[in-house]
């Protein structure tokens, strides 16, 4: 596996903090490895270090509360600072109010578990903020290569704008593999890690819900719509379950919703979004007789690039022309705009024409699949296979 730089760069000034470390984001992206890593760069200066992984069911039936746990750390520790990493800490009955302990008993606590337990409500209420949260996500392009390197196989951009990021997926030969896999981590999110955690009796109509939001990743979609569309599919339900189900969503960290921006009015409207998929694999495995939808993954991906970048989003909208994009970070801003192709006249006139509105004061940039640079006097063209590489935009 490989080093996760970005990631592990930022928890490197806690180490030695007080806070609790949580490491989160949604199922299989990485984030045991992280814990893993971190460990590996504290043994360079501290043996007095004690790691537990809930998943393994014999260390889980020998600490399986507070009381327990506590008392084993207590046991095995020395009386210099101990470094503590809890992997699957969720399983553990009490496990927050162990952790609020340790943190005054001269403990550096690191935690990870499934993201349905580890929710940002809940490090309010369970941790009252003695906490510092780092959310991971599924590789990137560059992260993606760099492990199929080390696994001898070359992975292409349509690969990655089909079948996204999970890491442990590419461990997998052949497409069916890969499917099985994936489907399989889609039904522990949605059943394990919504469904049964928050009791879910009307479980068809959750899982319609999310098969169309799934499917409907890089479009604009309001609670209204999807109601209407269940009702047209038979399946009525209200706006506030409809609403509620994508508060799910989120909170497993399955899907990212970003809001449209009016400069006009200078604010948020707050009923319309766009969604993202944590990883387009999510869109993918739904797709029937493989006519997968390259247009809004490619947009998807481009989305999720940026994050990794470390921009903030928002959809730009003047009432009549929208952007994709408004990019931010530090001082600079970016508008821009995605397409998987402007090589013909009609969506090069259209994706270009976005900017028309906007003065020269605003850095304009267009990311599409084309091999050829469409660059204007006032519009900068990145290619896909460029943006990949890219650590930032500037």
């Amino acid at each position: 596996m490989i080093k996760r730089e970005k990631y592990i760069d930022p928890i490197r000034d806690f180490y030695d903090s007080d806070l609790i470390k949580i490491i989160t984001g949604i199922r299989r992206c990485g984030k045991s490895v992280i814990l893993r890593e971190i460990l590996e760069e504290i043994r360079q200066k501290s043996d007095n270090i004690i790691f537990l992984d809930f998943e393994d069911t014999a260390v889980l039936s020998s600490i399986p509360n507070e009381i327990a746990l506590l008392d084993y750390i207590d046991r095995n520790r020395k009386q210099s600072m101990c470094y503590v990493f809890l992997d699957e800490i969720q399983r553990v009955e009490g496990w927050s109010g162990a952790c609020r302990t340790l943190r005054i008993r001269n403990c550096s606590v690191f935690i990870s578990g499934s993201n349905s337990k580890l929710l940002s409500r809940e490090f309010t209420k369970e941790l009252s903020g003695r906490y510092v949260s780092f959310q991971i996500h599924p590789f990137v392009y560059k992260e993606l290569t760099e492990y199929g390197m080390q696994l001898g196989k070359k992975l292409s951009l349509t690969d990655y704008i089909i079948w996204g990021g999970f890491p442990k997926r590419i461990e997998y030969n052949g497409e069916n593999s890969q499917r099985i896999y994936l489907n399989e981590l889609n039904e522990t999110i949605i059943l394990n890690d919504i469904i049964n955690r928050y009791k879910i009796r009307k479980t068809e109509i959750f899982k319609r819900i999310a098969n169309f939001i799934f499917l409907s990743n890089g479009r604009i979609l309001s609670a209204r719509s999807i109601e209407k569309y269940m009702k047209t599919n038979g399946l009525p339900c209200s706006i506030t379950t409809v609403t509620k189900y994508i508060g799910y969503l989120e909170e497993a960290y399955a899907i990212s919703t970003v809001k449209k921006f009016s400069n006009k009015s200078k604010r948020e409207l707050e009923y319309y979004q766009k969604v993202y998929n944590e990883d387009v694999a999510l869109n993918s495995i739904r797709v029937i007789n493989n006519r997968y939808d390259l247009t809004h993954n490619f947009e998807n991906v481009v989305y999720n690039e940026l994050i990794y970048m470390g921009y903030s989003l928002q959809v730009y909208f003047d009432g009549n022309q929208e952007i994709d994009f408004v990019a931010r970070k530090g001082n600079k801003q970016y508008y821009i705009q995605v397409a998987y192709s402007i090589a013909e006249e009609k969506p090069y006139k259209r994706e270009i024409g976005a900017f028309s509105k906007l003065d020269n004061s605003c850095q304009k940039i267009i990311i599409t699949n084309d091999d050829i640079d469409f660059s204007t006097s006032t519009v900068k063209h990145i290619l896909f296979r460029d943006f990949v590489l890219m650590n930032d935009l500037a």
